[in-house]
């Protein structure tokens, strides 16, 4: 940890505290905690690194709440394909990852993240071939190479082919096997303290690769130990169809049979619920991963975010998977789910402070990380991206909130997770980018080449 308290001044501060403050001002981190937050110039701190902001903006630091991770080295494949079609022709190609091809492709997309603002990742990883080693391992060591908060979800799928599922059976797991291994990266990794860097969470993967039976065990799993529970629902009409056809219900009705709604759980893209089950995810506290990009990439649909966000339900950003989203960048989810906010429900919809605070505050909401995270305020954690606005692109927008979230992704000038630097003038600086692109291209070759 780097004692130099670290000083960002005269930058445009957006708080997103309780009152919302926004000014001209300063920020001071040391250590890991923010220490000072205030309009005007900073005090002298001795020894301090102190960071010109002028022509920037700062906020928290953004919080992506569905991603995997490992599909950074399968992206371009089944471009114009829906959702199952895409699902199929991939999972031939993830069957066969290691934990060298999931490492390389963790770093690679945790470093576009940081990139575009990301300081903490909830990674949904479900894939688990025969033989593909500690794969969970390999996400959580990128993870702390790259700097990034890290919430990996121990994703799971027993529902193959054969028994009526999606996925082919040779990546699918035994039940008691998937438990055993969720419980034990649980005992292993899972740190529930305030300065956590990283946090399970128990995540079988969708109704139709998962039975009815791992799941209300994973449920019970989840709440003995503690930790949060994730999973993908109502992304599609197809999947509506399977649940109507296997379950006689809804994809919502059929979660909740199986004790999956809560203020600890969180469904990824949530687009096609209705009316009263919008109500239902308001009143338990269920929340939402919203992915605006890939929802349209794969012609998914629109989730209602502002009906959902009205009733109580928090609702976060996600990139979801590189490989349904090739772009991978968190600030552009930020602008996409303004506008398709406003592209379903009217110019009312969505504001540029309400996108912003999906991003931040929500998500760290959805994580249970509200206190730790989210917003610039004294006692929480140096997690913060100061924005440049003074380019060609944003120069001239009076509000900066506007210019960040409508404008083109600025350049970041300056990302701290933890206190410590992990993008300097646009650049990471914890990893080599160029070298690791070199790695990607080669993984994603063996891959195509083993998959025939």
């Amino acid at each position: 940890m780097n004692p130099m308290p670290i000083v960002i001044d005269g930058a445009t501060v957006v708080t997103l505290d309780r009152t919302r403050r926004e000014f001209t001002g300063h920020v001071v981190a040391e250590g890991n905690r923010i220490v000072a937050v205030d309009a005007g110039p900073a005090p002298a701190y001795d020894g301090a690194r102190v960071i010109d902001g002028r022509g920037c903006l700062l906020t928290p630091g953004f919080v992506n709440t569905h991603e995997h991770l490992y599909q950074w080295v399968t992206r371009g494949l089944a471009a114009d394909a829906a959702l199952f079609e895409w699902l199929t022709t991939l999972y031939p190609v993830w069957a066969g990852i290691d934990g060298e091809s999931v490492h390389v492709a963790a770093q690679a997309a945790l470093a576009r993240l940081a990139r575009t603002g990301c300081t903490t990742v909830a990674d949904h990883h479900y894939v688990f071939p025969r033989g593909g080693k500690d794969l969970l391992e390999a996400e959580i060591r990128a993870a702390s190479q790259v700097g990034l908060r890290f919430h990996p979800a121990r994703g799971s799928m027993d529902l193959g082919q054969k028994d009526g599922g999606l996925p082919p059976d040779s990546v699918v797991e035994d039940r008691d096997e998937i438990l055993a291994a969720t419980e034990a990266a649980i005992n292993r990794w899972h740190d529930p303290s305030p300065d956590s860097m990283l946090q399970l969470v128990v995540a079988p993967c969708s109704p139709f690769s998962v039975t009815g039976e791992l799941m209300r065990d994973a449920a019970e799993l989840a709440r003995r130990t503690g930790v949060r529970m994730h999973t993908h629902l109502a992304e599609t009409t197809d999947e509506t169809d399977y649940c109507r056809d296997h379950f006689g219900c809804t994809p919502l009705e059929y979660a909740a049979q199986l004790g999956w709604t809560g203020s600890d759980v969180w469904f990824a893209h949530g687009i096609h619920f209705n009316d009263a089950e919008i109500a239902r995810l308001g009143a338990s506290g269920t929340g939402v991963a919203h992915c605006p990009s890939s929802n349209a990439r794969l012609g998914a649909g629109i989730a209602r975010v502002a009906d959902l966000r009205a009733a109580g339900s928090p609702v976060g950003l996600g990139v979801d998977g590189a490989a349904s989203n090739e772009a991978g960048s968190l600030i552009e989810e930020v602008r996409h789910a303004l506008l398709f906010a406003r592209a379903r429900g009217g110019p009312d919809a969505l504001g540029v402070r309400t996108a912003l605070e999906m991003a931040t505050l929500d998500g760290a909401r959805i994580l249970g990380r509200e206190s730790d995270i989210g917003s610039l305020e004294v006692g929480k954690l140096a997690d913060l991206a100061l924005w440049r606005l003074d380019t060609l692109a944003h120069a001239g927008i009076p509000d900066p909130v506007a210019a960040l979230v409508l404008s083109t992704p600025p350049p970041l000038e300056l990302l701290l997770v933890n206190g410590q630097p992990v993008v300097e003038h646009d650049r990471v600086v914890t990893i080599d980018e160029s070298a690791l692109a070199a790695q990607v291209a080669q993984v994603q070759n063996h891959l195509l080449t083993k998959a025939g």
